[in-house]
């Protein structure tokens, strides 16, 4: 039991640490921060991004949302619920929702404040003027601009934190959770790879958003401790031995899933979608993307 734990908490520094090294390596570098570069920076940041997008895609269809389904059927079946009503597809559908209805609020006190930074719809024609004159100076300056100030609104950018944070709580909990160490390298291994491009590429967004470098500095600090959180919350729960921790974890997996549905099929996908330039290339960036992820899954 104490070799066990040791290996716990190795998985916990090791995840802790490489997070923390891919996550600032877009938020450290100038050339991500860049918004008036040249047409190829342009283009390149772009790809980038839709690179993301695809792994933001795969990670909601092919690992949020099937492991949120998984633990909630085995809770169920555990307390032996039975009910024609599809509760699992509800409790998405509360945290996408949930996050529909956050957005708007936020957006009605900022029209009431006269602000006017976030009020543009998630699908508009970049070709058309877009209320910001900061937006309009760039765009005059004859450089592609891929940041559209409005489309990466500092909101959406935490709203994506948060369901990832929350995804990776998850993770850390089944390395936690596990009774055998071979098990728990195992784990820890496919989290660790999964982890290091989910938190790239959750950089990349941070930082073509409007979010403060300091508070991306936060984010991802914050993104790096929650594996590890969800380590060290398995361990308590496998000696305090709590009877509804299971359906706890379960409810809150369906609202993270609810929450990256919405993020990732009305902000992400939509922004690089409906930019002008490059179409095709951007779908294969994004095909590359969800492919990259797809095989990490497939090969467990």
């Amino acid at each position: 039991m104490e070799y066990l734990f040791q290996v716990k908490i190795g998985a916990l520094i090791g995840l802790l640490l490489l997070t923390l090294l891919f996550g600032f390596i877009p938020a450290r570098i100038k050339w991500f921060r860049e918004t008036n570069g040249t047409d190829v920076h342009g283009m390149v940041l772009s790809l980038i991004s839709c690179f993301a997008g695809g792994v933001f895609l795969a990670a909601c269809l092919l690992d949020i949302i099937p492991d949120y389904l998984s633990d909630i059927g085995t809770v169920l079946d555990a307390r032996e619920v039975e009910t024609s009503f599809p509760l699992p597809e509800f409790i998405i559908a509360a945290g996408f929702f949930m996050v529909l209805i956050l957005e708007k609020i936020v957006q009605s006190f900022r029209e009431m404040r006269g602000a006017r930074e976030e009020r543009a719809p998630l699908l508009h024609d970049h070709g058309h003027g877009h209320g910001l004159a900061t937006a309009r100076d760039l765009e005059s300056s004859g450089h592609h601009v891929h940041v559209d100030l409005q489309a990466h609104s500092s909101f959406r950018s935490f709203m994506l934190f948060l369901s990832l944070s929350l995804h990776s709580v998850f993770e850390g909990l089944a390395i936690g959770l596990q009774s055998t160490d071979s098990k728990v390298l195992e784990i820890c291994i496919a989290i660790l790879v999964h982890k290091s491009i989910i938190v790239f590429s959750l950089s990349v967004k941070l930082v073509q958003s409007t979010v403060h470098p300091l508070w991306v500095a936060a984010y991802i600090v914050v993104f790096a401790l929650m594996s590890p959180l969800g380590i060290a919350i398995g361990i308590g729960v496998m000696e305090a031995q709590l009877t509804a921790g299971p359906l706890i974890q379960a409810v809150l997996e369906g609202l993270a899933a609810g929450t990256f549905v919405y993020i990732t099929f009305l902000e992400i996908l939509p922004h690089e979608l409906n930019s002008p330039g490059n179409q095709l290339l951007k779908v294969m960036f994004i095909l590359f993307g969800f492919t990259i992820m797809a095989g990490l899954t497939f090969l467990g």
